[in-house]
Order: structure tokens, then sequence, then C-alpha cells
């Protein structure tokens, strides 16, 4: 399967859901980086999973071991490989749907792509559980880039139809991007964080699920950096969050919309802010040719609802290829939208990171 990513940093994805456990080997990091493990702790937590009623009743602490490329509190230059161990499975609950292709599930796709050979249990390595080591090599990302001055944040764009505003100027600091990160449900208006819990917990009790859009911008880039055409900033980052498990778009800077402006409309004018270049307005997302300008990198992503419902569906049996009903049983989150966000600042901060260190 293809799990290894990038040019400058080298990711390696390993395990499967209800495995031993799942991991990821960073290839490419500088020694010398001193990494401060509480606040990786603090990034798996926002995605974890059974800490109250809008996700998964899946409880996995997500701790991590360290197995090489960290000593005495720093990186040592060889590759940086983590495992975390799988301790809440409940195997039992796919053993009986092992040869069900369950609707919008990469059940049918990988019983075709592997012959049948890949592990189904809880979607294996197609399972969103994956995400979490994903989001470990963000947090080590990310402390390397704030170094470099270059932050990243986002916030819940909308939940069904539930449409919260977009970032605005003034929303675009360290500590707007801090708030947002520490709140269960975090809307720039807050007056929808009860709302969106409300239209959760109905989608749940109906056993249907939501989904949304996240939005998220990067602070502090300098202008330059990327490249034309097959390795642009934007090719870069939407690669990576179709890496994600449920996104099925990404618009950046007014995105979809733009092709409803006027040239004078969508083109953003230049100006001198003291040393600094900037454009009155970021249509374009803080990217222009593949490259960034020096304006907040900003795009969206939309997350697809969670296709594990515990409804009748319509579906064929793969071993005897016949139509079939079924319902889905097991423990699912009713809308990752908020666990979610963690995991677009990660492959953001990694995306970013593999323009920025050679190793």
């Amino acid at each position: 399967m293809g799990s290894t990513w990038g040019k400058n940093i080298k990711l390696s994805l390993f395990g499967e859901s209800h495995g031993v456990g799942i991991g990821i080997t960073i290839d490419g990091l500088p020694a010398g980086i001193e990494l401060d493990l509480d606040f990786i702790k603090s990034e798996l937590q926002r995605r974890a999973t059974g800490k109250n009623e809008l996700t998964t009743a899946r409880k996995e602490a997500d701790t991590f071991e360290i197995l090489s490329g960290y000593f005495n509190g720093y990186t040592t230059g060889a590759p940086l490989s983590i495992l975390i161990r799988n301790r809440d499975q409940q195997s039992r609950d796919y053993s009986k749907i092992k040869d069900i292709a369950r609707p919008a599930h990469a059940d049918y796709t990988g019983y075709k792509r592997y012959n049948g050979y890949n592990d189904y249990r809880g979607g294996g390595h197609f399972s969103g559980r994956l995400t979490a080591p994903i989001v470990f090599a963000g947090a080590v990302a990310k402390q390397i880039l704030m170094g470099k001055g270059i932050y990243i944040g986002t916030h819940i764009k909308s939940i069904k139809g539930l449409q919260d505003r977009d970032f605005c100027e003034s929303d675009l600091n360290v500590e707007s991007f801090k708030k947002l990160a520490e709140k269960q449900l975090p809307f720039l208006d807050e007056t929808l964080e009860e709302l969106s819990r409300e239209k959760i917990l109905h989608a749940k009790s109906q056993c249907d699920s939501l989904g949304g859009i996240i939005e998220c911008s990067i602070i502090g880039m300098s202008p330059g950096v990327g490249n034309p055409f097959f390795n642009s900033i934007e090719s870069q980052l939407a690669g990576l969050m179709y890496s994600i498990p449920a996104v099925k778009g990404v618009e950046f800077g007014a995105g979809f919309g733009i092709t409803n402006l006027f040239g004078s409309e969508a083109n953003d004018n230049i100006y001198i802010d003291g040393s600094k270049v900037k454009t009155k307005t970021n249509n374009n997302g803080g990217v222009l040719g593949g490259i960034t300008n020096g304006m907040p990198i900003n795009f969206k992503v939309a997350i697809k609802p969670t296709p594990s419902i515990s409804k009748d569906q319509e579906t064929i049996n793969m071993k005897t290829n016949e139509e079939t009903k079924f319902k889905i049983i097991g423990r699912h989150d009713p809308c990752i939208v908020p666990r979610a966000l963690v995991v677009v600042e990660a492959m953001a901060a990694i995306g970013i990171l593999d323009f920025l260190v050679v190793s």
C-alpha cells in the first residue's frame, strides 16, 4: 500500500485500525531539534476519541513510544519513528460483515485492489485511526515552523449548513489560533457552538451522521516559497488534504466563489505596508503561480458525513456477488469534523515544512 510521502521530509505510515498498533517514521529531520513532548501529547488529545458524546465511544489514549531518532530531548538526525498501540479494539463487530461492502467505505475498492487480503477490521489501513501518527508528525513539524515564526490555525466553517464566517485579519494571530485549538467546537461565531452540538446529537439519535467544512490559515510565510506547476504550494497541500480519509474537496482563497467575480473584483491589489508588500484582499489564498506571496495561505477542506451509520443500507456481498441489505454496528463518530481540525493542521504543517527543510 502506498503509504510513503515527501521529498525533503519523508514519511512512512504503518499499521491498521485493529492491529497491534499504528505509527510513522519521519526521515529527513535535522539533528538538534528540541521536541516539546507535552505539546505533541496535547495535539494528539485534540484528535482523541471517547472524550464526550460527540465522538466514537472507542477509547484510545494514543500514547506514543519513540523508537528511534530522539535522545536527551533532541532529534538525533536518524529517522524519528514512533508507535501508538491499539488498546480498545472490538474486532468481533466486523467478523460478521467481512464480505459486505459498506457504502462510502473503502471495503469494495480495497477488496479489488488487494484481492481480499487487506485487513478489513475497522477499515484496516484505510481507517481514520491512521491519522493519529500523522498528528504526531504534524506536531513535530509545527514546532519547527513555530521557530521560524509560522503558525497554523483552523476553525469549523460549517456543519450541515450551519455557516460560520470566514477568517478575517483580526483572527489571524497566534493567540486567536490557540483559543480555537482549545475549544471542543471551534467556531469564530461562538453562538454556533451549542447549535452545532444539537445538530450533531440529533443526527446521532437518528442513527445518522453529518459532514462539514474546515477553514485553515497559515500565517508568517515569507514570499517566494514554492514552485510552479507540479510542485506548487497548492498542489502539495491539496494532495496532503486528500490523503485524509473523508476529505472530498479543497479550495484556496475565494475558491469556486472566485468564478462569480469580475477580474477587477477577483484581483488582489498590491500595496506597501512599511517594509512588507501586501495585498488588499486575499482572493488567491496567499499563493500565485504556485508560490507564496507573503499573505496568509488560506484554504477550505470539505469533510463528508461519517459513512458508518446504523441505518439499513443497500450494498453487495463481495464473496457471493449478490445484493443485500445490512446495518453497521460498532462505535462511530456522528460527525468527524471537530476531530479532523488538528489533522488538517498537521498535514498543512508537514507540507510547508517539506518546502523549508533540506536534510
